[in-house]
């Protein structure tokens, strides 16, 4: 059952690559809260180098059993929203995002494209406070010593 979510844009990059196996890279390189009124797709910059755009429609959703990876990735050091992008007509775009740092980890582990990108204040408020409400850290295991 899903507990909360939050609607996002995510911004895509992609930038010219000097290798011989590749012309170009692409990347999610941000993600930030969609109060609404937003293009499906927006172009930011736009050059033979590099061009950035925004993408609008997806969603961070929040489930119960989820929680142990919601709290891991908000207590890290450097917390991250984890998107998993697909190319479609010619241009990377993304299908799918999370605040679970064990998501993400399937993500990666998937063979799916995937970046974790820094999460943005107001995401991790926002987590932080579902966080508040519905989960309780586990007791951690090990005997005492005295």
């Amino acid at each position: 059952m899903r507990m909360a979510s939050m609607p996002i844009a995510v911004v895509m990059q992609r930038r010219r690559a000097r290798h011989r196996w590749a012309s170009e890279a692409w990347a999610a390189v941000a993600v930030v809260p969609d109060c609404g009124g937003l293009a499906p797709l927006q172009y930011l910059n736009r050059s033979e180098e590099r061009e950035s755009y925004l993408v609008s429609g997806l969603e961070l959703q929040l489930y119960p059993d989820e929680n142990e990876g919601y709290y891991e990735n908000c207590m890290a050091p450097e917390a991250k929203v984890f998107v998993m992008w697909r190319m479609q007509d010619g241009r990377a775009m993304p299908v799918q995002a999370s605040v679970s740092y064990v998501e993400g980890t399937r993500m990666f582990d998937s063979g799916e494209s995937a970046d974790g990108v820094a999460m943005p204040a107001e995401i991790h408020a926002w987590l932080a406070a579902y966080l508040r409400d519905h989960y309780q850290p586990r007791a951690r295991g090990g005997k005492r010593h005295e």
